[in-house]
């Protein structure tokens, strides 16, 4: 997997695009709008900056959550979370996607519920320090960026994680038997 000299923030939820473009003025920081130029656009700016933060909102693993959520709220056909897994898996080893340091989600309390689960259970249950809520606006999430706290990688199974994620229920990430 593709690793970058930047810390690499991508921010999710409704409003992303608004925020990370809120941020291009900022000294150090690389905002990248992803727009039209999909995740190997996004690697592309991202692989290419020296400023100590690249900010962008092309999350690698969109099509990913967007599966498992429809998968736990019944509204996918067969099939379709694995597809995307797979399709983010070719992406990430291809290194047309990279993971980032971090995921800063914006307003996640005001998100659906399995949605909510998506990025504090699963992806929080993964990495805990590297998923940070934060309000929807360009000043929270400078504020996030200038008190990031170091944290364990994702996993080193990516694949394993993956490909286990149809069996990890929204009210039980993170519950121990």
């Amino acid at each position: 997997m593709r690793r970058v000299s930047s810390t690499v923030v991508a921010v999710a939820g409704a409003g992303a695009e608004r925020v990370v473009a809120g941020l291009g003025g900022l000294h150090n920081v690389r905002a990248v709008v992803a727009g039209e130029r999909g995740a190997a656009g996004v690697t592309e700016q991202v692989a290419h900056s020296s400023a100590t933060y690249v900010v962008h909102d092309g999350d690698p693993l969109a099509a990913v959550g967007d599966a498992w959520v429809e998968y736990f709220d019944q509204a996918a056909a067969p099939g379709g979370l694995e597809v995307a897994i797979e399709a983010a898996l070719a992406e990430l080893r291809s290194q047309r996607a990279v993971l980032p340091d971090y995921y800063v989600v914006l307003d996640p309390e005001e998100m659906p519920e399995t949605r909510r689960h998506w990025w504090l259970g699963v992806l929080a249950g993964a990495a805990p320090a590297r998923v940070v809520p934060a309000h929807a606006t360009a000043a929270a999430v400078r504020d996030v960026l200038s008190h990031l706290t170091a944290g364990r990688w994702w996993p080193d199974d990516l694949d394993g994680w993956l490909r286990a994620l149809p069996t990890v229920v929204p009210d039980q990430v993170g519950v121990r038997p």
